[in-house]
């Protein structure tokens, strides 16, 4: 007998227990850089050295980081379900915690890629500076989407979702679009989860989800047990 699909949507507070900042609330990554300046095509032409600065920090916290509970927790989840992780973030913790099917919507800080050429991608390992060049002669910059660019990889994700027999949203606000948009693709049939300590804000429409007020640690453990009452 096949395995039910499980598919679980992930957020900056799957990875704060792994000690890598959000990005809102007190002590948010945003809280020290306008989001303008750092993370759109139009803070690149504007200081890029300013960007890479922010995203070469970001890429060695990310290297260091390890996975937490929740991470692993998830990942073992495969032993019951087939497990496919969409995530907001550009860390690889799903994939250190052992997950086998995950997409990166926005990109990925161990990557990146020619600044003409979107197909152009490397493994990023050291620091980049203005005039580390890729092969095709172009800045190179990160792999990461930035607000106002597309993202190529929601097409994927939506088709996900239709899949999904169970769904669960871990560690995000549910704020930023396209991503947040993807509950509305959920099969009306299947079980839906939130696991987040905080309440979502007025006007995320999560009223078919069961909440989960933890943060994804313990969170992940509950979502197990729930989950498994379905079978």
């Amino acid at each position: 007998m096949s395995k039910q699909t499980l598919v679980v949507l992930t957020g900056a507070g799957m990875s704060a227990e792994s000690g890598l900042g959000t990005f809102r609330g007190s002590g948010g990554l945003w809280e020290n850089f306008a989001i303008e300046e750092v993370a759109s095509i139009e803070g690149w032409h504007k200081n890029p050295s300013l960007v890479l600065e922010f995203y070469n920090a970001r890429r060695r916290a990310a290297e260091k980081a390890v996975p937490n509970a929740g991470h692993f927790a998830l990942a073992e989840l495969e032993s019951v379900f087939r497990v496919k992780v969409i995530t907001q973030n550009v860390d690889t913790l799903h994939e250190k915690a052992g997950s086998t099917e995950v997409l990166h919507l926005h990109g990925r800080l161990d990557q990146k890629r020619s600044f003409k050429d979107t197909g152009l991608i490397a493994d990023w390992t050291e620091d980049l500076h203005l005039g580390d060049l890729a092969p095709d002669g172009s800045q190179w910059r990160p792999h990461i989407v930035w607000f106002g660019e597309d993202v190529p990889a929601i097409r994927q994700a939506s088709s996900w979702v239709e899949e999904a027999d169970f769904f669960a949203v871990i560690g995000t606000s549910l704020q930023v679009y396209p991503a947040a948009g993807l509950i509305y693709g959920v099969p009306y049939i299947a079980p839906c989860f939130l696991v987040d300590p905080q309440e979502m804000e007025s006007g995320v429409k999560v009223h078919r989800f069961k909440h989960i007020k933890e943060p994804a640690g313990t969170g992940v453990f509950s979502l197990r047990r729930q989950l498994e009452a379905l079978l």
